[in-house]
């Protein structure tokens, strides 16, 4: 059944919100304003397919990559930039102010800068045993294959390419595939999930083809393949060797925002602990002025840290694999700290947030890329007697509802 409605808002998620039924219908693709004709998809009531656009917004304009709207990355190319950036900013506001958290919220720094550094590319069979590599579909499972993305940064150039390639030596396993690449300064570095155990002979194919792809490092699931060069990303004045399928901020410019961030607000403190600190984007750039004591619970990104951190110049990093969800730093194990940096996975930070609530660190900042989450847990540090000051949004998921913040708050 084919529906005509005209779109009221833009949601949280980035789709179009119709409210003339008397109940929210979610449109993929829709700006407000606009009047549209959609079919019902099955097996979901509130949501539907766009099949035109019958009266566009002024505000529309044309998407750059010709698979947007059948690929699942992006949901956002059709909106002019002004607008977006609103709408992004106000994602913050409006999921701040329902949570009863008062709060000025600055304007959005656009952080894409050339372009996403890390991608996760899927390798499945297709019908008729097509390999298909790329990107999962919208609301789907299955895979748009690819031959380029142009969101990426082009440090990950040919990417695609050892992906396909990767992926049609290991056609026989039958299995599907997560590859993973990062762009590192000595070449790409890629880690294939999913193979499950190897004939040797097919660890050498993948062997020759690391070297025939140039790469700097192949693993599988963790294990080493080939490594040709290490694979290194530089963080400040230090040079940070990358643990196998490690996390990175998405783009460069993102994280030099987000530690620029950080810097500028842990004010004159001279004691730093940098909780949740997974190689250390944060670390070691806040270890050109201050002390810094260091935890995250994956000992490879702590071990990669502690390498990094005898970098000429740097004062002393103290860094330690611990779990902060299940043993969160205790208010007497802060006593000699003078500020907090926590940056926490999507889940939040709610034990340590607890922990941080009852101690007497006299500057905590927050960075935090899911602002549910950030809401509750900084809810918890109000209510300890912490004072929140300005929110910046950060934007390096550009095209997508995802949106980063840095926080600052003070006893």
């Amino acid at each position: 059944m084919v529906e005509r409605l005209v779109i009221d808002h833009v949601g949280h998620r980035g789709d179009g919100a119709s409210l003339s039924s008397g109940e929210a219908l979610y449109v993929p693709y829709t700006l407000a304003g606009e009047t549209v004709e959609a079919a019902v998809v099955p097996g979901h009531p509130d949501r539907r397919k766009l099949l035109a656009v019958e009266i566009p917004s002024p505000e529309r304009i044309a998407p750059f990559c010709p698979h947007f709207g059948v690929c699942g990355g992006c949901a956002i190319q059709h909106w002019a930039p002004e607008p977006y950036q609103q709408w992004k900013r106000n994602i913050i506001v409006e999921t701040l102010r329902a949570a009863k958290v008062d709060c000025d919220v600055a304007d959005l720094i656009d952080a894409h800068g050339t372009g996403r550094r890390r991608a996760t590319f899927h390798a499945r069979m297709g019908t008729h045993e097509v390999l298909r590599v790329g990107f999962s579909a919208a609301n789907s499972h299955d895979i748009v294959p690819i031959d380029r993305c142009p969101i990426l940064d082009p440090a990950l150039d040919g990417a695609l390419e050892a992906a396909w390639a990767l992926a049609e030596a290991l056609k026989p396993t039958g299995k599907p595939l997560d590859i993973q690449a990062t762009a590192t300064s000595n070449g790409l570095d890629i880690d294939i999930r999913g193979s499950g155990p190897l004939p040797p002979p097919r660890v050498a194919a993948l062997s020759r083809l690391a070297e025939q792809h140039r790469l700097a490092r192949l693993t599988r699931h963790g294990e080493l393949v080939l490594m040709r060069n290490a694979p290194v990303v530089t963080m400040g004045t230090a040079q940070v060797t990358l643990p196998p399928g490690s996390f990175l901020q998405a783009t460069v410019q993102g994280e030099e925002t987000l530690a620029q961030l950080v810097l500028e607000r842990i004010g004159k403190a001279k004691h730093v602990a940098d909780l949740f600190c997974g190689v250390g984007p944060f670390a070691l750039r806040l270890a050109t002025r201050v002390r810094v004591t260091a935890m995250d619970n994956d000992a490879g990104s702590v071990a990669a840290l502690q390498k990094a951190a005898g970098t000429p110049g740097l004062k002393p990093i103290k860094a330690e694999t611990r779990d902060l969800f299940r043993r969160p730093l205790m208010p007497p194990e802060l006593r000699d700290i003078d500020a907090v940096v926590f940056d926490p996975p999507r889940q939040g930070a709610q034990a340590q947030a607890r922990q941080l609530a009852a101690s007497k660190v006299p500057v905590i900042v927050a960075v935090s890329c899911n602002v549910t989450t950030f809401a509750r847990d900084v809810r918890m540090l109000i209510d300890g007697g912490y004072r929140l000051e300005t929110v910046v949004p950060v934007d390096q998921f550009r095209h997508t509802p995802h949106v980063e913040l840095v926080a600052r708050l003070v006893r």
